[in-house]
């Protein structure tokens, strides 16, 4: 059978690809072709479909036999759906200041959560225990947010890894003072990538409660899931999950794409591959002379520090954004399809933008 014709046009250039986001990325052609394989036929909606079933198993086999996920649309939507789940509505969260629920949420956990934000500064965007306690304290004063949650995001805001070692003494700190343990996952494949461990390493094995787990960044059309770890840290996910605007009618095509990616490698591939291409950027920038990376690459970001006028000149060639844009800081991100001629492309516009500066 021919496939079926349509009249939507391309409107893009498809070999362009910048250094903004791994969202900038497409989705990748296998989990094109699972949503194309779950589509026909009728399943029925909401979650009780033969897709979103199945993904049970596969999160199990990464996470434990007790963890259960519950797909979203969006990381927005997982991190205020699971930061509810383990918060009263007098409860706070501890979080880096860096943390992407603090600056990149448009407050949606504490104006659609109903919850507060409680920041600590951090060096290179990782908690520790003595961060933790600059702000746990206070959980019988009625004047204050009660601490109820430490969040944790791996790999971080700024491209750096907590080992399993330091999540799992953050855990056992959080825990000893009555507080459960949130990880923000949206990269979570980049820092399993780059620890070459296996995600239930430095997630259920030592600890955490719950996650948000990143698709999208991974390579997925669209799509994320809160991952409980621990049934007997969080209550009515179903319900917060549907309050929150999260529950998918058409699951099992959520459900399908995290299919494609868990069940076997993808994930792990596509993690790699922009883990791979962040360091042949880091590589070609440190022979640039006047230009600074900022912190360890570890993951699939590069943060560097360089004219401002270069950066402005260097964005009408490839799409960045500036981190900080007063002290002239920048933030390269490499994706599952960055190839090694867009690295180097980069590289060379970079130099010849430093030679004119």
């Amino acid at each position: 059978m021919n496939p079926p014709k349509t009249d939507a046009r391309r409107h893009h250039d498809p070999a362009v690809r910048g250094f903004a986001s791994d969202n900038y990325a497409g989705a990748h052609p296998e989990v094109l072709a699972a949503v194309a394989l779950a589509n026909g036929g009728h399943q029925v909606a909401y979650g009780e479909d033969d897709y979103t079933a199945n993904l049970q198993q596969i999160i199990r086999s990464h996470f434990g036999a007790t963890a259960e996920a519950f797909p979203v649309f969006n990381g927005t939507g997982a991190n205020v759906v699971a930061l509810q789940a383990v918060t009263d509505r007098w409860g706070a969260v501890i979080c880096a200041e860096s943390a992407h629920i603090n600056v990149d949420e448009g407050g949606a956990p504490e104006r659609m959560g109903g919850l507060k934000l409680l920041t600590v500064p951090t060096p290179d965007g990782k908690l520790t225990p003595e961060l933790i306690d600059r702000q746990a304290f206070g959980w019988d004063d009625e004047h204050r947010a009660m601490p109820q949650v430490v969040s944790i995001t791996q790999s971080t805001e700024l491209g750096t890894l907590y080992t399993p070692d330091e999540i799992r003494a953050i855990c056992d700190h959080a825990h000893a003072h009555g507080m459960k343990v949130h990880l923000d996952g949206s990269r979570i494949a980049n820092a399993a990538a780059s620890l070459d461990v296996p995600m239930r390493t430095f997630t259920n094995a030592v600890g955490v409660d719950l996650l948000s787990l990143g698709g999208t960044k991974n390579g997925a059309l669209y799509g994320e899931a809160v991952v409980v770890l621990n049934q007997d840290a969080v209550s009515h996910m179903k319900h917060l999950r549907k309050l929150s605007m999260q529950l998918a009618s058409k699951m099992r095509f959520v459900s399908v794409q995290l299919e494609a990616l868990l069940a076997k490698d993808l994930w792990l591939r596509n993690a790699r591959h922009s883990n791979q291409m962040a360091q042949r950027l880091a590589e070609g920038v440190r022979a640039v002379h006047g230009v600074e990376i900022l912190h360890p690459v570890q993951a699939n970001a590069v943060f560097a520090r360089l004219p401002h006028d270069v950066s402005e000149r260097l964005q009408k060639r490839y799409r960045f954004y500036f981190w900080d844009e007063a002290a002239g800081d920048v933030r390269w991100m490499c994706s599952f399809d960055t190839t090694e001629d867009d690295v180097d492309g980069f590289v060379a516009a970079l130099k010849e933008e430093m030679a004119h500066a």
